[in-house]
């Protein structure tokens, strides 16, 4: 019993110890909550009132069900609340632009203070009250709480989130829309509009007080992968190209980060077809690809890195190798010049495509957004598929204080390969701040990871 004691205490101890700071680099929990709470807070009071006004609604109704969500929702609520309980429905309503604009949270909480919860007062009647409740012809309370919310304010415009091109403005699921039908009345029916974009524009909005946090994330993958590109994790010969994948997807669970996708490692070699390898050896002579994100503060990051496996005797990839990385270098520049806020992602893409073809580059564009999901909300400027452009979801307009994954691909030939093409796809993050500028979030590779 006392050895079972002594290890229980010492157990108990270990968990107490908190990790060295290294080991934690963007603090803990506790720490990263309080972050995204402020940042709620600030998109709630600055960047939600006048995203309503710029598309002439005064009213936005949000229903969400546990385990059902819409995908706004977590951009709604703090970073505490993992799903939604039940049911919650969210009313955000404009009082005009010299008063704050309302939020309701029907059901829920109030989400740190943030939003005014209105119940049921007749929640604490029991059993037979809510049998009750469950007959009355408005279905659940929420609803029957939403009906008298709306006919007070009398809005003009209700906008609910529907839409058949994106995916962030589509959330409102057929059964919470026959409900809400039901709640709002022929009266308030009437006065539901679409506006597709009101969702997409308030989760594509970047603050810039998340900039230093996202710098570092940024940081911390370019960090991993030049670690995963090293002889700290690379033996020419005996290294498996899964075995680099698992290495960073452990390492990032280690460091207390998440991951939205399964990194991925591929393999261009000299003389040799790689594309339907699966998990092949590195080689000396290799050049190494790898697409890897990871996930913290409700952000998420987007990286693609060229790497090189030097020869025996070698101090630097070749020249071809290196002429080849520097054109991929330069359609980057070419994209983020287009880039300008106002132009379609579409636009961007014709005119980044026509520079591409007057300087002889033979390469591909399929860049996104980025910030609180991967694929983020906003413009896509190409699919790897689609260089003609993408209808709808490439119509939208650039806009400032938005983040994008610049992702594309340039091939090359490479003299020092027989004119074998290589391919260089890189991917790096860059802002477009409030005034319209562009720049990287924190640099771009313009030289090959070097595997000794």
């Amino acid at each position: 019993m006392r050895r079972m004691a002594a290890v229980l205490v010492a157990l108990a101890l270990f968990a107490a110890t908190p990790l060295p700071a290294q080991e934690r680099p963007l603090g803990t929990l506790r720490e990263q909550a309080r972050v995204q709470q402020e940042w709620l807070k600030l998109r709630l009071e600055r960047v939600l009132p006048r995203v309503l006004r710029e598309h002439g609604v005064d009213m936005w109704i949000v229903p969400v069900r546990e385990y059902n969500e819409d995908p706004v929702f977590w951009s709604l609520v703090s970073p505490t609340t993992m799903a939604a309980r039940r049911r919650t429905i969210y009313v955000f309503f404009d009082r005009g632009p010299q008063q704050e604009m309302e939020r309701l949270a029907i059901g829920g909480t109030s989400q740190g203070g943030l939003y005014t919860v209105v119940r049921d007062p007749r929640a604490a009647e029991g059993f037979a009250g809510a049998a009750r409740r469950r007959a009355e012809p408005w279905g659940p309370e929420q609803w029957q709480l939403l009906t008298p919310i709306v006919a007070e304010r009398d809005p003009k415009a209700i906008v609910v989130n529907i839409s058949h091109t994106h995916n962030f403005s589509d959330g409102l699921t057929a059964g919470e829309w026959e409900q809400l039908q039901q709640a709002l009345g022929p009266k308030y029916v009437a006065r539901v509009v679409r506006r597709e974009r009101l969702a997409l524009d308030y989760l594509a909005e970047r603050l810039p007080e998340m900039l230093p946090q996202y710098t570092r994330m940024q940081e911390l993958a370019h960090e991993l992968i030049a670690t995963a590109f090293s002889v700290r994790v690379i033996t020419a010969g005996t290294t498996r190209t899964e075995d680099v994948v698992w290495w960073l997807r452990q390492r990032v669970n280690d460091l207390g980060l998440g991951s939205w996708f399964q990194p991925t490692i591929t393999v261009q070699r000299a003389g040799a077809e790689m594309a339907d390898s699966t998990d092949p050896l590195i080689l000396s002579g290799d050049v190494l690809h790898v697409d890897f994100g990871i996930s913290a503060l409700g952000l998420h990051t987007d990286t693609q890195h060229m790497g090189y496996v030097l020869k025996p005797g070698e101090a630097d990839a070749p020249a071809g190798l290196q002429r080849a990385l520097a054109r991929a270098n330069r359609l980057q520049d070419l994209l983020l010049e287009e880039l300008v806020p106002g132009r379609s992602g579409n636009d961007v893409l014709q005119r980044t495509r026509a520079r591409m073809r007057q300087e002889g580059i033979d390469g591909t564009v399929y860049t996104h957004p980025i910030g609180d999901h991967g694929h983020g909300a906003g413009p896509l400027i190409g699919l790897w598929d689609r260089q003609e452009g993408v209808p709808g979801r490439g119509d939208v307009p650039v806009r400032p204080s938005t983040w994008f994954s610049i992702e594309l691909q340039a091939t090359t030939p490479v003299p020092e390969w027989n004119g074998q093409a290589v391919r260089m796809a890189l991917e790096e993050e860059a802002l477009i701040d409030g005034q319209g500028s562009r720049h990287w979030v924190l640099r771009r590779q313009q030289r090959f990871h070097l595997i000794r």
